[in-house]
């Protein structure tokens, strides 16, 4: 899978679950939240260019006809697909959590694809 990937675009159910994983930890500190998400930005800028393919496949929507890879950071799954010349960032899901759950959670959002850029 080599590509030229110009663009990184966050579903607004991803940007939701920034948010609360953000919110989540803030509880603790807010200082950390920002390290987390930052950390989760960073991650995700490594498919930028021709490397999209970096992340493995995720084996629980295999059955999708879209092909989803996911990249682990800290304690957090980023799940995303290629979508043309973008990376299209679904969801970022806590690893801790049941597996199915992330199941569930990307085959009720859809495609949907948001409107915000990770430009960096």
């Amino acid at each position: 899978m080599e590509k030229n990937i110009s663009e990184i675009v966050w579903t607004s159910p991803a940007k939701d679950d920034l948010k609360e994983i953000f919110d989540f930890l803030a509880k603790l500190s807010e200082e950390g939240a920002f390290r987390v998400i930052e950390k989760i930005l960073d991650k995700v800028e490594i498919l930028r260019g021709d490397s999209p393919g970096i992340g493995q496949r995720e084996p629980l929507l295999s059955h999708k006809p879209e092909e989803y890879r996911y990249l682990v950071e800290g304690n957090y799954k980023i799940i995303y697909r290629v979508k043309g010349n973008k990376i299209v960032i679904n969801t970022v899901f806590d690893a801790r959590q049941n597996p199915k759950k992330m199941k569930v959670k990307v085959e009720r959002r859809g495609k949907s694809v948001g409107d915000k850029k990770n430009k960096g």
